[in-house]
């Protein structure tokens, strides 16, 4: 690990401090869908960025984006299996994304019991005001949310909720991390780290990126100016050839983590092989519930079955590509033409924090 300052200079400073540094292209990579988001508002892409030759590519930072397809219909037809008793909760990105056959948006059409929650908390309420229906929460995401998914199957199990489970699809970032610093298409040259999960995990699982594959990372907060920060710190440390982790949003992220979040998280779940829509299985990168919480699982109260392989391929969709950062959202096919935010293909283009979604919105069309 490597020290930041506790205070960043003005945006002109670093600005000019990047601009002193010698003129060489770079590669890095933004994990994080919020990033992506905050970059394309403040455009940095289209000013400094193209000015120092220096690539930005999105990575598989975006829930719903990589939650598998298979996972997406299991649910969506457990939902349409008993209508008047199960009642199926999640978040809104998720409901316009389609698994192979259909969308949870779409099994409500059909007469389907499916809610939007703003929290996973909301699951307790619901289950104690209908008794007499299966509340089954669909939990998505990284790191960042599986405290709160934690905090209320701790809950349940404490209130004794008989009619509450849920299916787990959380995925971890450090696993995938790996994979994209391994990927040898991809020639990255570091990587701006998630703020939010960092807030949860801390800096130390991220070391094996500087240590094992020589390759720096910054953790970065989503202003515009941590993140030019940030792009300095990665430009810095490539051109000294001395890579490190740097946490750049120290106000926020402890070098530990959040300690109470993670214990909750090591109670509740543990690691097993998850499948990434696009990019496919990789080892030990999702989450099951340890055997205490049996009776709140979904997959064991409704006798489903655990994917962890699934087809990748999505005929023309290139969100694979997308979501491992080998091409950009413009270079597919579908892109803008049958594939809009109003119609979308894939899951890319659903989520507000898809890649092709933001370059849609902010007008990057070539």
């Amino acid at each position: 690990m490597s020290e930041a300052p506790s205070k960043h200079p003005d945006a002109a400073t670093v600005i000019e401090r990047i601009r002193a540094l010698p003129l060489r292209p770079a590669k890095f990579m933004e994990v994080c869908g919020t990033h992506t988001v905050a970059i394309f508002r403040a455009g940095i892409r289209n000013t400094l960025l193209a000015e120092r030759k220096i690539e930005l590519v999105s990575g598989p930072g975006c829930p719903v984006c990589v939650t598998a397809a298979a996972e997406i219909d299991d649910v969506a037809q457990l939902a349409l299996r008993e209508p008047g008793r199960i009642t199926i909760t999640t978040y809104g990105d998720l409901l316009r994304s389609k698994g192979h056959d259909t969308s949870l948006a779409d099994a409500r059409a059909k007469g389907a019991d499916v809610r939007v929650v703003l929290s996973p908390n909301e699951n307790i309420a619901l289950a104690q005001q209908h008794p007499e229906r299966e509340i089954v929460f669909f939990g998505i995401g990284f790191e960042t949310t599986q405290p709160g998914l934690a905090h209320t199957l701790l809950e349940a199990e404490r209130r004794r909720l008989a009619n509450f489970t849920a299916y787990v699809s959380h995925k971890l970032v450090a696993p995938v991390l790996e994979v994209l610093a391994k990927d040898p298409r991809l020639k990255l040259d570091g990587f701006v780290l998630p703020g939010h999960v960092s807030t949860i995990i801390g800096e130390e699982p991220y070391g094996f990126l500087a240590r094992d594959h020589g390759l720096p990372g910054v953790i970065a907060g989503f202003e515009a100016l941590d993140i030019i920060v940030a792009l300095y710190y990665l430009l810095a440390m490539r051109e000294k050839g001395e890579p490190h982790i740097v946490n750049a949003y120290k106000s926020v992220v402890l070098p530990e983590g959040n300690i109470r979040a993670r214990e909750m998280i090591d109670q509740v779940f543990e690691p097993t092989d998850a499948h990434w829509r696009g990019i496919g299985a990789i080892p030990m990168s999702g989450h099951v519930l340890r055997e205490r919480f049996a009776a709140f699982d979904t997959h064991l109260r409704f006798g489903l079955e655990r994917v962890i392989e699934d087809e990748s391929g999505f005929g023309e969709c290139r969100c694979g590509e997308v979501l491992l950062g080998l091409i950009k959202p413009p270079e597919c096919g579908l892109f803008g033409t049958r594939c809009t935010p109003e119609e979308p293909v894939g899951a890319c283009m659903v989520s507000s924090e898809g890649a092709c979604a933001n370059y849609f919105r902010f007008g990057q069309r070539r």
